[in-house]
Formats: structure tokens, sequence, C-alpha cells
């Protein structure tokens, strides 16, 4: 099958770098107004696409793989995470799934540290009391938050993201700890001074703050549940990049109302775009609109793996970027 002749269906609108050489490349439909699919356009855009491009915000579970032509032959993922796609079932059907890996790593780090720093600090408190003219000014004890040179992160999940998040945290002067599935390697353990916990539990006993940076999969859905954040200290602080279903958000939420942790900064949630609405107004709560991987370097970037994956997968050789369900 020529490229040029490959159907290609993108569910969302991708920067326009990206969308002018998906079209000089492919036969590319575009999402020009940039609304959500309903199931049913993504079952149509299944049924006549030899490639669909989706993201993060398309449901492909196995009900709607079931659906999907014979002449889909590639799922390109524009996103590093695959949980909403079934990828069993798109391997089953003889479907190869994609992602884009790695280029957003720098960028969900960046806003991984931001949160850090202004839960703590309080910096978006103080912000919104500078936006609505409350500074009648200083006084020794207003607006008064955490140090954060010489307290404990841990970090959940010691991948490419959770090892930027501790560089970023090192320079900062804090203690890195962290839970993985197995610990990393000892050259990047002495390189960040990164003390490794077996037992999440013990971990969370023992921080002063969290940061979330592991995958959404089965193993890890509400792995930040009531009983572990009960287990954490009333100042500690948690903070999640990473998905928001790896947080019970009503746990969180009545923990904070209750002054059982200090605060949380918080990127993703449970169900997007929904919040939690006792979240919503909370002053020792920064909530953000999934912006981790928001830059325009990121985003392009992203575009550029998918297409390099398509290309590679028309021009018949395994793509770069295949997902395989053994490692997620």
């Amino acid at each position: 099958m020529s490229a040029k002749k490959l159907k290609v269906v993108v569910t969302r609108k991708l920067p326009s770098p990206v969308e002018l050489r998906l079209k000089e490349l492919f036969d590319a439909r575009l999402n020009e107004d940039d609304h959500a699919f309903t199931q049913d356009e993504l079952v149509d855009a299944m049924q006549t696409a030899d490639v669909l491009v989706p993201t993060v915000t398309d449901r492909l579970d196995g009900r709607v793989m079931a659906r999907a032509g014979e002449q889909l032959r590639l799922i390109a993922q524009f996103g590093a995470g695959v949980d909403n796609i079934d990828v069993q079932s798109a391997i089953q059907r003889g479907i190869t799934v994609t992602n884009t890996p790695g280029v957003l790593t720098d960028d969900t780090a960046d806003v991984a540290m931001a949160l850090i720093l202004s839960v703590p600090r309080r910096l978006f408190e103080g912000a919104q009391i500078m936006n609505t003219g409350g500074f009648d000014g200083w006084t020794p004890t207003w607006m008064m938050g955490r140090r954060l040179a010489g307290k404990r992160l841990g970090i959940i999940g010691m991948g490419r993201i959770g090892q930027a998040v501790a560089r970023r945290a090192k320079a900062f002067g804090l203690q890195i700890h962290y839970h993985n599935r197995k610990p990393v390697s000892p050259r990047i353990e002495e390189l960040l001074e990164a003390t490794y916990w077996d037992s999440l539990d013990q971990m969370l006993a023992r921080m002063d703050i969290v940061s979330v940076n592991c995958p959404h999969t089965p193993a890890t859905f509400h792995l930040m549940n009531a009983r572990r954040i009960d287990l954490m200290k009333p100042e500690a602080y948690v903070v999640n990049t990473a998905r928001g279903e790896v947080i019970d958000e009503a746990a969180l939420a009545r923990a904070l109302k209750a002054g059982k942790i200090a605060g949380a900064g918080l990127d993703v949630f449970e169900r997007e775009p929904a919040v939690n609405e006792e979240l919503l107004g909370l002053p020792n709560v920064v909530l953000l609109p999934h912006m981790g991987s928001a830059t325009i370097e990121g985003r392009t970037e992203m575009g550029e793996k998918v297409i390099i994956n398509i290309k590679t997968f028309a021009d018949g050789h395994r793509p770069p970027d295949r997902v395989i369900p053994a490692i997620l």
C-alpha cells in the first residue's frame, strides 16, 4: 500500500506544522474544530481509516475495537500513555499500536516541579490575593508556607519523568526517595542520591512531599487510596502529573478538608474533564488543566513521532515506538 494513499484519521486538532506534514504525506482527515469524537465518530473512523491517530481523550476499549474495519492496521497514539486503548484487543485483531514516549519528559517534569514549589510555598494563594486586592502589606506571620530544602520527596514511579523530577528537586535541596517496580541502576541512584523503598506504605509515612509519576494501569488504579493517603503525615503534600486514576480523588478531597494532609497539586483528574467539586475552592490545592506536556516544542515533537511511526509502518518496517503489552 502506498504511503501517499494511506487514509489517516486524526481525532483532535494538532499543531499546524504536524497537520501540514500529515496532509503532504497521507490522505489525512483532520479535526478542524477540535471537538472530542463521540463513540460513533470513533467507530466510523475505525471502519474507514487505514491509520487512526487518537489522543488520551479517545476511549478505545474492547467494544469499540471489535467494530474496527479490516483495513485498520495501525493506531498511532498522539501521547505517551496508552491507558485509553485496549492494546491487547488491538493486537489480537492484527492492529499495531504506537505511542510518543520521551519527548514530553522535561515538560511534564517542569510542571511537577512547579507544583512541588507552589503548593508548600502557597504561591497560588499569594497570586490570588494580589489579583483580588487583598495585599495590605508585609507582616511577620502572614502567608507562611514550608521550606523545601532538606525535605523528603517521595517519587512514585522512577521512569523517565520520575528521574527528571528527581534531578530538578535535588537542585532545590530536596532529599530524593522513590518507589518503583524495581530499583533503578546503581549509577542513577548514586547520581540522584536516591533511596529506594520496596514498600510504598513505608515510604508514604515518612515523606514530606509525594510526587505521582507512574502510568495508569490496572495495577496502579487508586494506588493512592484512602488507606495510603491516611499513612501520610499531616504536614505532607501530594502532587500528581501522571494520570488522575492513580489517586482516589474523593478520598483525597476528604483528607484535605479534614486536615489529614497539608495540600495537593493536581494537573490530572480521575474523570477528566470533570473535577471533583470537593477539590474546588480549597485554599491548599492547586489545580491545573492537564497542561504537563503543553509546550509548543513538546506537542510538535509528539506529532513528529506520530508521523515517523506511520511512515515507518507504511514502508513495511516495525515502527520505533510500537507498544508491547508485556511492558505496560
